[in-house]
């Protein structure tokens, strides 16, 4: 009897859609540090893809460092909501629950983040955009204060909102792309 197939051998657990996203969040926050190159991104992509149990999905990063507070994960990623595109277009719109935080990452892509029908968790939110040769648009409703902070990030919401208006936070990096907060289509 081959080890595969002995009763008592304990598969790997399954890596989850969750999990995946969280890895290429991970990806390319080490991709935008410098420790890994164009043609190591794309092809740890794939494997991120690609992968089915943990032990496949902590090979892709590991020997990139731990999660912020050092410890070492499999998965590690921000708390919080994702929105990832990887060569594809994806749209957050319509009536939604806004976490506090949401990272949206999208690589060689498209986002549309509509905010107008959006429930916000608390009294503002941070949005992390990470865009690889990418473009992500952002849609404030009305009366709201947008702040950007980072590289290739660009507001252009008229007026003044009113004292105690909520705040949203862009925090961007645009690699040959573009990350644009506006308040109508």
């Amino acid at each position: 009897m081959s080890v595969e197939q002995h009763p008592l051998t304990v598969p790997a657990l399954r890596a989850s859609d969750r999990d995946r996203d969280e890895m290429l969040v991970r990806l390319h926050d080490a991709f935008a540090e410098g420790r890994l190159t164009e043609a190591e991104l794309d092809e740890r992509i794939d494997l991120t893809l690609a992968a089915r149990t943990y032990p496949e999905l902590g090979a892709v990063a590991a020997d990139l460092p731990g999660t912020p507070d050092g410890t070492e994960a499999v998965c590690a990623g921000p708390a919080g909501r994702f929105l990832v595109a990887y060569k594809n277009s994806v749209t957050r719109a319509g009536r939604w629950r806004l976490p506090e935080r949401f990272t949206t990452v999208v690589y060689k892509g498209t986002a549309l983040l509509d905010l107008r029908a959006a429930e916000p968790a608390g009294s503002g939110a941070v949005l992390r955009v990470l865009a690889y040769k990418s473009s992500v648009k952002i849609i404030v409703p009305p009366g709201v204060r947008v702040e950007a902070d980072g590289v290739g990030v660009s507001t252009t919401v008229p007026g003044v909102p009113p004292a105690g208006a909520p705040v949203v936070l862009v925090r961007g990096y645009a690699y040959k792309g573009t990350i644009e907060a506006k308040d109508r289509p």
